[in-house]
């Protein structure tokens, strides 16, 4: 145990606290590239990509070397490029990574990131293969109306590392506070980057919810957050509030097995194994809210799914949310919102007012597995509690 969890200390070294929030660009939650001033080597659609960078040294195209990133030709007239990126989710930035992995004779030397809040999104858009593809005129003059080389920045112009993997990733720090739908990155003059990673959390007008509509409370989409975990050794557990069902395993939560767990293994009467040792992760919801049913997916987890798992649940202030923080997570009351209850491979769960225990209120949620495996989505559908004020008081079932 102590041996794996060294590893996964070794594997975050160097990363800042905020790459534990949600990538809200990334191209699975809805980012997408509307803009670039020029895309001839490689596009700048690969930004967003959810996989990791690779490099593969015999791939070509016409236009020259293959780079999974973003890269421009070398400029040979004034100015410099830049793209406008849609985030998917819309929200607060806390900070960013951008990533030039194998870009490290030809990266960007300097970079800046600008944010907007735009009404609507722009009329124009980026679509098919764009490489060895430059802006247009009439591009030019849309994008023009923007106004974007004015807008706030979040980052600015600073010095790119070349992409060897002991310096490829260049994080920075956001103290930007407003809402955010669109960003615009900056190229000096030129070059590659392979990834940009745009940690934060989303915000919803959470007063356009109908009072008697039923929403996910965790969500990404609706400001879920993952403030902390046990183990994440092969998928992350952020990965379970993200959109629609998962992709395959990799699109979800999954720990590695755990080195406690009994020689001979043992069940009790309703067949959930009797074992010491379980596996944990700690989610603040998008809005306070009375959760009425919960959906816990294993979907792609045939043979490494958990044998069970339970829910606790209680109400934290930011100050208590910041010593829970600091103390790993080993302070404050949790209550039992769902029972343990046994899980099944390759399944959808859902459980209903028979077997919740919490009627009230709640701004946290803890989700506990035994002994480990894996869980593809997480889904706490529910009342905000705004939405409560005007209705009748929940009941005080606990």
């Amino acid at each position: 145990m102590s041996e794996r969890k060294e590893a996964l200390k070794a594997a975050l070294k160097g990363a800042p606290d905020f790459v534990r929030f949600n990538d809200l660009v990334c191209e699975a939650v809805g980012g997408k590239v509307i803009f670039a001033t020029d895309e001839w080597f490689a596009p700048a659609a690969n930004l967003l990509k959810r996989d990791a960078p690779r490099f593969v040294s015999s791939a070509f195209t016409d236009f020259g070397k293959w780079m999974d990133g973003w890269e421009t030709r070398r400029k040979r007239t004034p100015g410099h490029d830049w793209c406008l990126v849609q985030l998917g989710v819309p929200g607060r930035v806390i900070g960013v990574d951008v990533d030039t992995s194998f870009f490290t004779g030809n990266h960007s030397p300097h970079v800046s990131l600008q944010a907007g809040c735009l009404d609507g999104p722009p009329a124009f858009t980026l679509e098919g293969d764009r490489t060895g593809a430059a802006a247009s005129d009439s591009q030019l003059a849309a994008v023009a109306k923007l106004g974007s080389e004015a807008w706030p920045e979040l980052v600015g112009v600073s010095q790119l590392n070349p992409g060897y993997s002991d310096c490829c990733h260049n994080y920075f720090k956001v103290t930007f506070n407003k809402r955010i739908t669109h960003l615009r990155l900056n190229m000096y003059p030129d070059g590659g980057i392979a990834r940009l990673r745009v940690y934060g959390v989303g915000q919803r007008d959470w007063s356009s919810v109908p009072a008697h509509q039923d929403v996910d409370l965790v969500a990404l989409t609706n400001g879920g957050v993952c403030l902390g975990y046990s183990d994440a050794h092969f998928g992350h557990p952020r990965n379970m509030i993200g959109l629609g069902r998962a992709a395959s395993m990799a699109d979800g939560w999954e720990t590695a097995r755990r080195l406690d767990r009994p020689k001979n293994l043992k069940a009790d009467h309703r067949g959930i194994l009797q074992v010491p040792g379980w596996e944990w992760a700690v989610f603040r919801l998008g809005h306070p809210g009375v959760i009425r049913s919960v959906e816990i997916d294993t979907n792609h987890f045939k043979g490494n799914f958990p044998d069970s798992c339970r829910i606790e649940a209680c109400s934290l202030t930011p100050e208590e949310e910041a010593e829970a923080i600091r103390t790993q997570w080993n302070s404050g009351t949790w209550k039992v919102l769902l029972t343990p209850q046994k899980l099944r491979p390759h399944h959808r769960h859902l459980y209903g007012d028979a077997q919740l225990t919490l009627r009230r209120p709640v701004s946290h949620v803890r989700i506990i597995i035994r002994p480990d495996g894996g869980i593809s989505r997480l889904r706490l559908l529910g009342r905000p509690a705004a939405a409560l004020a005007n209705q009748e008081r929940p009941s005080s079932k606990l």
